[in-house]
């Protein structure tokens, strides 16, 4: 099997080499079964201040892209998958902008725990995360220690007609997150798997308070 890496043809930016010179960094990460398009259609409507990259995800799934399995075909898989994914994400951070001033990460479902597992890899490399219908995977990790001193800003958002996520992993979640962050959580009436409108001037009003905007 080939090590997990990240497409740099597949990368969608937000702006040319030159203009994302000195300006913090944001990565977006979709969900299972998807691709780099998905969340970059939500770029017009986030802060300006940020260069914005879209990633697509190592595994193909035959339809889209995954990071890792799914859960309930195999926990062990699944988290083994997740830890080569985030380490091809820091790989390729450490290619294409390795001196990046501020790195935050927003991802939706399995990206959103993708986004979780970025900072408790590297918890003094990324600034923030925000997690859409995301959750924390389980397990300790060894920067959680670290992340409990610094308690990095998280936005996690999820609706309460969610069927996708097990409430296993939102209850594991609501216990990890509080420990380990400074945490805006958000729960939206009647939201199934996916975005609304509400959340989304939510998380622009979290991402303008990162930038100082």
């Amino acid at each position: 099997m080939l090590p997990a890496q990240i497409d740099d043809e597949a990368v969608l930016w937000s702006a040319s080499e030159a203009d994302r010179a000195g300006r913090p960094l944001l990565l977006l990460l979709h969900g299972f079964n998807s691709n780099e398009g998905d969340l970059f259609g939500l770029a017009p409507y986030l802060p300006l201040e940020p260069a914005i990259a879209s990633l697509r995800a190592p595994s193909h799934t035959g339809y889209g892209y995954a990071w890792f399995p799914l859960m309930a075909d195999g926990v062990e898989s699944a988290m083994t998958a997740a830890d080569a994914a985030t380490g091809a994400i820091i790989d390729w951070l450490d290619r294409v902008a390795p001196e990046s001033r501020s790195v935050g990460v927003l991802g939706f479902s399995q990206g959103g725990a993708m986004a979780l597992e970025l900072l408790r890899r590297a918890p003094d490399r990324f600034a923030f995360a925000v997690s859409l219908a995301g959750f924390a995977l389980p397990g300790e990790r060894e920067g959680d220690e670290r992340l409990a001193e610094t308690a990095p800003p998280v936005f996690w958002g999820r609706g309460t007609a969610d069927q996708v996520i097990d409430r296993s992993f939102v209850a594991g979640t609501q216990e990890w997150l509080p420990a380990h962050a400074t945490l805006d959580e958000r729960i939206y009436e009647g939201l199934g798997h996916s975005v609304s409108e509400q959340e989304l001037a939510d998380v622009a009003a979290f991402l303008r308070a990162r930038y100082g905007a």
